[in-house]
């Protein structure tokens, strides 16, 4: 039960994560000042934890290049597409993918009751995420978006199986918390190179407003991810995904509580169909 309750604190905060990243109305700048809040919140640690081994070393090098491809990728997916139509795909299809990509490298896999329920919570949390609109707002999204989108959902199966390999050797080395800890402090100048990249001239002026906002989603982004990857070192990493990813049920709710944000009948019928999934899954891992 303890990695269970560590991915729902996960997807609980990441879900006040992205409800102030909302909330700032750039997501780009809000984001970058998260990850540099995240690195800042871990600097702390660092003279305290145990320096990386080689091993570890490899892997957080290839940790840290997957994450600046999602950061990438999930960048160009905004800047073709609303967040409210690209985050389903981004968030939505990443169970699944990860789950096959975990086959694949790990050799995790379900069995065919893990599978199914896999399925049958990745299609409920693309219905959950969509935005409760009269479709009007579909229709104008870009082919570019979802296409960026899905990429993104690939960084994100691809973060995943990374970090949870990473996790995994740094606690062979002794402590989980090496890992944690330099991913953090790397972690954030992909998504800051972006922000450069993008707005030359107008970084400060784009980022001053964001500031508070971004502080707090940052400090509950550490405890988010954080709780992530210590859960990668208990369970499979699909189950981890999977139940993270609720974090769009939570948002929703945020949503609907904090911005008076629409939740709908059918949203309360894609949880329902999202629990059984994920109950599935944990039977079938």
């Amino acid at each position: 039960m303890f990695p269970i309750a560590l991915c729902l604190l996960s997807a609980v905060t990441v879900a006040a994560t992205n409800l102030f990243v909302k909330k700032g109305g750039d997501v780009l700048s809000t984001r970058m000042i998260v990850s540099v809040v995240m690195a800042v919140s871990v600097l702390p640690f660092a003279p305290f934890v145990p320096l990386p081994t080689p091993q570890v070393w490899a892997a957080l090098g290839m940790s840290v290049l997957v994450h600046w491809f999602y950061q990438f990728a999930m960048v160009r997916a905004l800047h073709r597409g609303d967040l409210s139509l690209v985050f389903p795909v981004m968030r939505g299809m990443a169970p699944l993918l990860t789950a096959i990509t975990a086959a694949i490298f790990l050799h995790e896999s379900p069995n065919l009751i893990g599978w199914t329920g896999l399925v049958i919570a990745t299609t409920a949390l693309i219905v959950f995420a969509l935005p409760e609109d009269d479709g009007k707002a579909h229709k104008a999204l870009k082919r570019s978006a979802l296409i960026w989108a899905a990429i993104t959902a690939l960084g994100i199966a691809g973060y995943s199986v990374a970090d949870a390999n990473g996790t995994r050797l740094s606690e062979l080395a002794g402590s989980v918390a090496t890992f944690i800890v330099w991913l953090f402090l790397l972690d954030w100048i992909g998504i800051t190179t972006a922000m450069f990249f993008s707005r030359r001239g107008r970084i400060w002026a784009d980022t001053k407003p964001q500031i508070h906002d971004g502080t707090i989603a940052g400090l509950l982004g550490s405890i988010s991810y954080g709780a992530a990857l210590w859960a990668f070192t208990m369970t499979d990493v699909a189950n981890v995904t999977a139940i993270r990813e609720t974090s769009v049920v939570f948002g929703a709710v945020f949503g609907a509580v904090f911005l008076k944000e629409s939740f709908g009948k059918r949203r309360i019928a894609a949880a329902a169909i999202l629990a059984t999934g994920l109950l599935m899954l944990e039977f079938g891992a």
